[in-house]
């Protein structure tokens, strides 16, 4: 049995490090990613191609992860803060979300949703 919480530490600790040639891989080929922030992708190339320009914006990008949770038999959910300056005006940034991260049954990451925090 796969232990998607590790696969979610995995791809979070992956992000910090910004190692996307590392990433990539860890989606699956028609993986989906929904972000309330930055839209919806769908295919490992267009994910791929979103993170280069997300860490060309934000060179500095960490995301800070207090506790995973399982939330289904395929899904790990965590909520998080991004800290990181924003390239593009040099404003920095402190957000915060909540993340649903689903693997296929090979723990490759089949659907990524990205959701801003209720007000």
């Amino acid at each position: 049995m796969q232990d998607f919480t590790a696969h979610a530490k995995h791809y979070v600790a992956l992000s910090n490090a910004h190692q996307l040639a590392a990433i990539a891989p860890l989606f699956a080929a028609n993986a989906t990613y929904h972000s309330e922030y930055f839209g919806e992708y769908h295919g490992n190339d267009a994910i791929h191609t979103m993170m280069q320009h997300f860490f060309e914006r934000f060179a500095d990008a960490h995301w800070e992860v207090a506790e995973y949770r399982r939330i289904s038999s395929d899904g790990v959910a965590f909520t998080f803060i991004m800290t990181g300056v924003d390239n593009t005006s040099g404003e920095h940034v402190r957000r915060q979300g909540l993340e649903h991260i689903f693997f296929t049954p090979d723990g490759y990451i089949k659907h990524i949703s990205v959701y801003k925090p209720a007000v």
